[in-house]
């Protein structure tokens, strides 16, 4: 199966930093998975995670999105990728169909093609109801589930979400690791980062634990589990090659 994120020995150290964010970084995200990119606070994920949108300069290494080199093919990427940002990036003063309409718009969407992409996106995250309801009235969950929406209108090969499940209710949870699934069945790929290990452990194909700006071990959830001594969950593994100590 091919890589649609390669990168290698990725460096990058912010001005008066002590220590790098991300420091010698190696890791592969394959095509039509779910890779979970999973780490202790200060690990390196929002620094891979902004290198990858383009939006901080590497200072060594190599990191490409379908071959393509982030650094340079900008545009070209962005057309192909989607990403749900933790915090919720919609207009809080419009409706859930405005901010629909603006964003399908600033992506070169018509409008027809966005209310067909959108509402079948709406109706699969249950939020018909809500659709013309201000985005300021929502509840996180509907929030949540409209943050994706937002971020799939283009029909993105790839999609990067970031805690896309953080303050969520029980079913809203359910509604979007289920929908992920689905997603990934038509042959599209996603970067899950996330502190909820039990949904790591149910949703994704392959999982990289990152501590200290390095990729300290990659696999699958169920090899990683037995092959690490003691332990019975991917919190176990993850406890095992981080540690117990709080991160600030």
């Amino acid at each position: 199966m091919s890589a649609v994120i390669s990168i290698s020995h990725l460096k990058k150290t912010y001005p008066r930093a002590l220590l790098a964010a991300v420091n010698d970084l190696s890791l592969e995200v394959p095509q039509a998975s779910i890779f979970g990119l999973l780490g202790p606070n200060g690990a390196g994920k929002t620094t891979t995670i902004n290198i990858l949108c383009g939006l901080v300069a590497r200072d060594k290494g190599k990191a490409t999105i379908f071959g393509l080199d982030v650094s340079v093919d900008k545009n070209a990427i962005r057309r192909r990728m989607g990403v749900v940002p933790q915090h919720i990036a919609l207009y809080p003063t419009l409706s859930g169909w405005e901010n629909i309409l603006y964003i399908g718009q600033l992506y070169g969407l018509s409008k027809t093609a966005i209310r067909e992409r959108g509402g079948n996106l709406m109706k699969r995250l249950g939020l018909e109801t809500h659709a013309n309801k201000r985005v300021a009235h929502y509840s996180g969950g509907i929030k949540r589930r409209m943050n994706i929406i937002a971020s799939l209108l283009h029909d993105p090969e790839l999609i990067i979400l970031d805690e896309p499940t953080a303050g969520v209710d029980v079913q809203s949870r359910a509604m979007i690791l289920s929908f992920l699934k689905e997603y990934r069945e038509g042959g599209r790929t996603i970067v899950y980062t996330s502190h909820q290990l039990e949904e790591a452990e149910q949703i994704c194909d392959t999982i990289a634990i990152v501590d200290e700006g390095k990729n300290i071990i990659d696999g699958a959830p169920a090899a990683l589990i037995s092959s690490t001594p003691e332990c019975r969950r991917l919190e176990d593994v993850f406890l095992h090659y981080t540690g117990h100590s709080v991160r600030d």
